[in-house]
Parts: C-alpha cells; sequence; structure tokens
C-alpha cells in the first residue's frame, strides 16, 4: 500500500459528530445488544484499540457487547491516544503478546479511527498473532487525510511530542522513519475489514477504503463508530467466519 500525501484541506463535519448520543440510544433499544439477531461466537479473542485523543473507556459498550455475544474482549491498556506511533505500537505489541498467550490462539483487532491505523501495523509485524484487523473509520489509504480541526489537533500533539522526542522532529508526519510507517504500507497478510461511513465528520471517507481491505458501509458519525449498531451487526458476522 502505497500511502499519499492528504489532499486538499477538509472541514469535515463536526456538528453530525453530536449525534453520537442518538447512535447509542438506538444500539442500546436494538435486538443486537440483546445478542438477538446476531450470530454468537466461540470465545476467540478480540483486542480493541482506541482512537486519537480516546482510551479504552470510548470502547466500554463494545467490549460488553462482545463478551454478551460469545467472544473473550480485551483492552488495550491506553488510556490517552496520543503517544508517538511507533512507542505505542511497541506497547501494544506486548498486549498482543499476552492476549494471544494467554488465549491460545491468534487475536482479531479491532481499531477505531486511530487505532486501525495501530492495528494494521501490528498485524503487519506480528502476522502469526493477528487473526484479522477490523477497521472502524481509519485512514487506512492516507493516515493524516482528516479534518481541519483534527489536524490542528494532530499539530498539538506533534508539538508535545517533539518536546518529549526532540531527536523524532517527524513524528506524527507522513515523514516519520520509525518501523510504523513501513509496517502501515506493507502488504496486508491477516485480512483487514475496513468500516466505514459517508456521513464520517472527522476523517475523509475516502481515506477509509483501502485497495487491500474488504469495504463495509455503514451510516452515522465517526465518534459514535464504536456504539453503531450497524457497525455491530458486520462485526458479529466478520467475527465468526472460520
Amino acid at each position: 500500500m502505497t500511502e499519499l500525501p492528504p489532499p486538499v484541506r477538509w472541514w469535515g463535519h463536526p456538528f453530525g459528530e453530536a449525534r453520537v448520543h442518538l447512535e447509542l440510544a438506538r444500539l442500546l433499544l436494538s435486538d443486537t445488544w440483546r445478542g438477538t439477531d446476531v450470530p454468537h461466537g466461540d470465545g476467540a479473542p478480540v483486542m480493541l484499540v482506541p482512537g486519537f485523543l480516546a482510551g479504552d473507556l470510548t470502547l466500554a459498550v463494545l467490549h460488553d457487547w462482545l463478551r454478551k455475544v460469545g467472544h473473550r474482549s480485551y483492552r488495550s491498556g491506553i488510556t490517552w491516544n496520543v503517544d508517538c506511533s511507533e512507542a505505542a505500537v511497541r506497547r501494544l505489541d506486548r498486549r498482543l503478546t499476552d492476549v494471544a498467550e494467554r488465549a491460545g490462539a491468534p487475536v482479531t483487532l479491532v481499531g477505531h479511527s486511530r487505532g486501525g491505523l495501530f492495528a494494521r501495523a501490528l498485524a503487519a509485524r506480528s502476522p502469526d498473532r493477528v487473526r484479522r484487523v477490523v477497521a472502524l473509520g481509519s485512514p487506512l489509504a492516507s493516515q493524516l487525510d482528516a479534518s481541519v480541526l483534527t489536524l490542528a489537533a494532530v499539530s498539538g500533539a506533534r508539538v508535545a511530542q517533539n518536546v518529549v522526542r526532540p531527536h523524532r522532529p517527524h513524528c506524527l508526519t507522513v515523514r516519520c522513519p520509525c518501523p510504523f510507517s513501513a509496517d502501515l504500507q506493507a502488504p496486508a497478510t491477516p485480512p483487514v475489514v475496513a468500516i466505514w461511513s459517508a456521513e464520517d465528520g472527522i476523517v475523509r471517507p475516502s481515506a477509509c477504503r483501502p485497495d487491500d481491505a474488504e469495504w463495509r458501509e455503514v451510516r452515522g458519525s465517526h465518534v459514535g463508530l464504536g456504539v453503531n449498531v450497524e457497525v455491530y451487526r458486520h462485526l458479529a458476522e466478520v467475527l465468526v467466519r472460520p
């Protein structure tokens, strides 16, 4: 996968992201939340990776639901996803090793937004421990193709990283020379499923559809992908594949 520089600036749809509470309510009132209209798993391990400026708490609803429908769900250990990508992936690789050894089986990685980038890099780095990658609204085709406001937040995180790691001036840029960048662009060995929304107000939708992934489209906000009932239905089907 060859990553191109981000296209012209895009303002996104920040006000559309406010519907996340309605999306959560729709989920909690559905048969999918109760687990009556989706296939159940057989205890296979799943590790959840949160998005930029987020932590494991933002995927708590998904974590609980996965356990309800027969999967062993594990958290990533991320409290606030703003760290250097390479440093974060190294920690996640240790966490992945621990989960795979405890479960005795390869792990499905489900990553939201930036978490999907980490999951893709992990799959390239440790393909024997990854069963598949499911990316929720992740800019796999161009990792910084996001709204102007989001890129402003990335710039703030980059300044902080440059203070902590002055020897890495290209941290959080497409010019980053760390192994993370190479892993992110390596050919996908474990299969990748990209779930995306044309109504995404944070990440440009076209960036969420890499050529080497299976695409699944849903309707809804970017922030709400972790509580989107359509996402849960797709996940239930994907996770029981042999």
